[in-house]
């Protein structure tokens, strides 16, 4: 999965890894050549989030917590299941069976991402009760979303057609044409009920892309959205031999997803490497295929959830080695979701239960909201380094910006670690500044606990628990002889940035 060469003339730039004892702490010695060879290495991991579903988006708190993320992963693209939810309003029919459109509340859900810097990347979901073959297929979510098939082809044409043509006439063919159009949710799996399942769903999937692309060409739509990185092999081939139109495809796979749903196996596979090690398998299957060209767009993801872990430090790290090991292989790799208010299971009881997202109940900005903002500060051209807990990277200035990490499983007990990074082709004396996010900065759930851990925290809590975690300036050092010595509490993340004059 690395796509940097080895080349033994760049040992050095590549660098060592010493693994010692000082002091009880794990010992390490990276080093970085700042004039090595560099590749482009764009932000695929922070491009693009999920976020429940469509409704949610026309609350407040829902476009808070965009806004709040997006100032620090400033990301371009949202994704969310359910457009064509009853509760939308889009499709209905009146007492002869005609059908009626209504994108009122389409409307009011595409302007408010837009207003707010961000494009739809659109999940055609759930079916219209009045539209599905049958109306009683609900899911078992709190919102009941209808898993069914249309009972009438032809109107689920009609629908796609007229859905994407509002889009354009509304918003204009320059501005549709940047957003994508996925086919469904987890066809898979208990999301779709068409017997067969694969079968009927790429039908479903023809008929949209074609009445997609009638309405125009330059829209772009993709598939088959699978949970478990399924079924992409069999999709592509479909597609190619029934002249479907596809122009990326996208699929799902977590940390904690099982290696025998993932893989078809049952290899010993870490989860801190199922992600990539899926990503991997599903960009050989679509460079093998008579679509070798197609993008890769990984519409769900995220970190090993057991033990409440994604409310802790531990998503910062995890998320860094994931981009680590996954460079190269995908296009854009959504973090499931930007908020814990989903509402799968109904109304969020509590902050902190463990959810998906980078702030809680409320509005309170987790560990993970500041591990975000750390990585989104690397350059976008990246030195290569052989270092399993680091990412090099350059900016267009010369400067270098380096996220280093201690990451320790939510099963295991870990230990600091110290790090010594030994830079060349930089001043000996160079000024660097270091930020981190670990159990001491950025970690809310001590702040929380000492506030009585409310369920219904205030606002002004809210505004509390925020302004005590949320990251201080920079701090300020000079290299010594050209190297830097660090320790990294377990689960720390840690950015340092040398900079160039």
């Amino acid at each position: 999965m690395h796509r940097f060469p080895f080349r033994p003339q760049l040992l050095l730039v590549l660098g060592l890894l010493l693994a010692a004892s000082l002091h009880g702490n794990a010992q390490q010695r990276i080093v970085v050549d700042a004039a090595a060879l560099d590749t482009p290495f764009p932000h695929f991991w922070e491009q693009m989030f999920g976020s429940g579903r469509a409704i949610l988006s026309l609350r407040e708190s829902y476009r808070d917590d965009l806004r709040a993320v997006k100032q620090v992963a400033d990301f371009r693209y949202v994704r969310f299941h359910a457009i064509l939810h009853d509760e939308v309003g889009v499709y209905n029919e009146d007492e002869h069976g005609n059908p009626i459109y209504n994108f009122s509340y389409v409307d009011q859900i595409y302007d408010g991402l837009l207003k707010n810097g961000v494009k739809p990347f659109v999940e055609i979901s759930f079916m219209p009760k009045r539209l599905a073959f049958n109306p009683d297929a609900l899911h078992l979510f709190w919102y009941k979303q209808n898993v069914s098939p249309p009972k009438d082809m032809g109107r689920w044409d009609d629908l796609m057609t007229h859905f994407a043509q509002h889009l354009v006439d509304r918003y204009g063919i320059d501005e549709v044409a940047n957003w994508y159009f996925e086919v469904w949710n987890e066809p898979n799996i208990d999301f779709w009920n068409g017997i067969p399942r694969e079968e009927s769903y790429f039908d479903l999937y023809a008929h949209t892309a074609r009445a997609l692309k009638g309405v125009s060409p330059r829209l772009r739509v993709g598939g088959p959205a699978t949970a478990a990185a399924a079924w992409v092999g069999d999709f592509l081939k479909y597609t190619a031999e029934s002249h479907v139109p596809v122009d990326f495809v996208s699929t799902h796979g977590y940390a904690d997803d099982t290696v025998e749903n993932l893989f078809g196996t049952h290899e010993d596979i870490p989860m801190d490497e199922r992600v990539c090690r899926a990503i991997a398998k599903v960009h050989g299957e679509i460079k093998a295929s008579a679509t070798p060209q197609l993008p890769l767009m990984w519409t769900e993801w995220n970190v090993q959830g057991m033990n409440e872990s994604r409310d802790t430090t531990f998503v910062g790290p995890a998320l860094a080695n994931t981009v680590r090991q996954c460079d190269g292989t995908v296009d854009m790799l959504s973090f499931w979701t930007f908020s814990d208010v989903f509402e799968e299971g109904g109304p969020i009881a509590k902050p902190f239960g463990g959810e998906f997202g980078l702030r809680a109940k409320g509005g309170i900005n987790k560990p993970s909201y500041y591990g975000y903002g750390l990585l989104h500060q690397l350059g976008d051209r990246r030195i290569a380094n052989p270092a399993q807990n680091a990412i090099v990277t350059k900016a267009a200035d010369g400067s270098l910006a380096i996220a280093l990490w201690n990451l320790v499983d939510p099963d295991k007990k870990g230990s600091s670690e110290s790090v010594d990074l030994e830079l060349h082709g930089v001043a000996t004396n160079a000024r660097a500044t270091i930020q981190r996010v670990d159990d001491e900065h950025g970690n809310v759930l001590k702040a929380y606990a000492a506030i009585g851990s409310p369920l219904d925290p205030t606002a002004a809590q809210v505004e509390q628990l925020n302004g005590a975690t949320a990251l201080p300036a920079p701090t300020e050092v000079h290299l010594e002889g050209g190297k830097l010595h660090l320790e990294l509490m377990p689960n720390a993340l840690v950015l340092i940035k040398v900079l160039a004059r």
